[in-house]
């Protein structure tokens, strides 16, 4: 069934190539982003499905325009994808002010002002999806990427909560949590200035892992963008959907490291239970 979709984050990375596989498969696509003269090819040659808007996160406005204009353009809206943020590396006192507030800014509150402001409108059509792109990020944490960290952890706490609140409206949700993938993630980067204090720490050496193009990315866009796709269009996906062997074997294994220290918990707390008796 050809469905109508919304992406923010459209002109590069994932959000790139599910526009252009959706648009192949004959869906309509309304592709936002910052830069319209990046999908300049594909306005040409899917003239009639594709419709380009402008949006930018950080301004809330521009999303409250960009969400309505589009369900007024065409009815209804299928589903939302939720893609656009992007990478701040630095040990966090590395980073500056500015660097932490723009990416809380862009990748946390700018994709909940996104989700609410498409709430109320699939409300009103009856229901719909949300697919939030984040990462293996939102489960596990490498050094260096704590304030990234910060707001993947946090927009997956938001999206659990919420999909318990809308659920009885006919609005669900997907998580998208990839591992490491073949896109310009790594170019669009952005790299506190460096203190020499950091050299010889886990943060130190994955800075020198990402300079020297050694940190292992496996994943590769177009597999990952259809797994996607093929969860989006299923009948009911589940909330979460780990993507990748290095994103399902290191958030396997951190929630095998949780489960185990809770158990443990547990048993100390049995213990004082008892000893109080």
């Amino acid at each position: 069934m050809l469905k109508t979709w919304f992406i923010t984050g459209a002109s590069s990375g994932l959000g790139l190539e599910m526009t252009r596989q959706l648009l192949a498969k004959g869906h309509k696509v309304v592709a936002t982003t910052r830069r319209s003269d990046a999908l300049a090819q594909l306005t040409q040659d899917y003239r009639e499905r594709l419709d380009v808007v402008r949006l930018d996160l950080v301004e809330s406005e521009s999303i409250t325009s960009a969400v309505g204009s589009a369900f007024q353009r065409h009815g209804r809206i299928d589903v939302v994808v939720s893609n656009a943020g992007y990478g701040l590396f630095g040990a966090a006192e590395e980073l500056t002010n500015g660097e932490i507030d723009r990416q809380i800014a862009t990748n946390l509150t700018g994709s909940i002002h996104l989700i609410r402001a498409a709430l109320p409108l699939l409300r009103k059509q009856g229901g719909g999806r949300i697919v939030q792109v984040s990462s293996e990020g939102g489960q596990i944490a490498y050094p260096g990427f704590s304030l990234y960290h910060a707001t993947k952890w946090g927009i997956e706490g938001f999206v659990e909560s919420l999909a318990q609140e809308v659920g009885p409206f006919g609005i669900d949700f997907i998580i998208a949590e990839p591992g490491p993938t073949g896109t310009n993630f790594g170019a669009n980067l952005v790299r506190a200035k460096p203190m020499d204090a950091y050299d010889e720490t886990p943060a130190g050496a994955v800075r020198r892992a990402i300079t020297e193009g050694s940190f292992e990315i496996k994943g590769d866009a177009a597999r990952t963008v259809a797994a996607i796709i093929s969860a989006a269009e299923s009948e009911t996906p589940s909330l979460r959907l780990a993507l990748g062997s290095t994103a399902y074997s290191s958030i396997s294994e951190a929630l095998s490291v949780r489960l185990a220290a809770l158990e443990a918990q547990r048993g100390v707390a049995n213990s004082a239970d008892r000893q109080d008796l």
